[in-house]
């Protein structure tokens, strides 16, 4: 990761105190708005290191509902499929379950059945990595399906919250656009 990109800081919305007091909520959505900036996103986002550029991910996993939005511009960009992982109650059964811990609660996401494979390479993107236990339990869904995980790539790394360090532990890369402030 290096400075992030002036069309990236200059068209992302910065909110102090959302959704709580000393937290800064990085708005994308203007990012989204702009063909070209969304175009830039997914380029800088699949250059997650030399193995995906080479093909080795065969999957992009996004988890809702931001990673949705970069995933599937990273999964096209790279020319695989689309794995979402999802919110409590979103995915018809069978599925797989993990629990995890946000800097300001807690929460969990569903993996379908059927969306994996053993042997499946899997590149997870999403907005933000804050404590990074969102990531981890992707990483963590991933891999109870015995498919690898060959990395994470966001948009926005958050600064001081050790979501790097979380990740890292497992095992896998991260790549981000830009290391944010808190």
């Amino acid at each position: 990761m290096t400075s992030a990109p002036e069309w990236l800081t200059s068209t992302a919305r910065t909110v102090p105190g959302f959704p709580k007091e000393g937290i800064n909520f990085y708005d994308l959505a203007p990012v989204w708005e702009s063909s070209a900036d969304m175009s830039r996103c997914a380029i800088a986002l699949a250059q997650q290191d030399g193995a995906i550029n080479s093909g080795l991910a065969n999957r992009v996993l996004g988890i809702e509902a931001r990673g949705f939005i970069f995933g599937v511009a990273v999964a096209q960009r790279l020319g695989v499929g689309f794995v979402a992982a999802r919110k409590p109650g979103k995915t018809p059964p069978p599925f797989s379950t993990v629990s995890y811990d946000l800097e300001y609660g807690s929460d969990t996401i569903e993996l379908s059945g059927s969306a994996l494979e053993p042997g499946d390479q899997v590149l997870i993107v999403d907005d933000l990595v804050a404590t990074g236990g969102s990531a981890c339990a992707g990483i963590d869904l991933v891999q109870s399906t015995g498919a690898e995980v060959v990395g994470v790539s966001v948009v926005i790394e958050l600064d001081g919250l050790d979501g790097r360090k979380a990740i890292e532990a497992k095992g896998v890369p991260l790549h981000s656009i830009w290391l944010a402030p808190l």
